[in-house]
């Protein structure tokens, strides 16, 4: 169900409404209580596609995508340093083993 916005002609009150789009528009207003009400055009809010195969990711700017990227790709790097470290730790204590 969307969300209308209103306002009244006779006090200028602004208000949103979440109602059925079946529904008649509302003409009493809040305020006042004068029938004078309108439905006015809002922006709306963003379409979400919703089940199985529709993400939210899939519409993402370029710019986002890249930032992303870069920040994987930091990660990732920083991760294989931390590894590497720890490989060379390893070596050492297995090295002074006697058999």
């Amino acid at each position: 169900m969307p969300t209308y916005d209103y306002e009244c002609s006779q006090c200028h009150h602004q208000w949103e409404v979440f109602q059925s789009i079946t529904a008649k528009p509302l003409r009493k207003c809040p305020e006042c209580g004068k029938l004078k009400a309108k439905r006015i055009i809002g922006a709306g809010g963003g379409i979400i596609f919703k089940g199985s195969g529709f993400y939210e990711t899939d519409y993402r700017s370029s710019s986002y995508k890249k930032a992303a990227a870069a920040d994987s790709k930091a990660q990732s790097a920083s991760s294989e340093s931390k590894s590497s470290s720890s490989d060379s730790g390893s070596s050492s204590k297995s090295g002074s083993k006697d058999s």
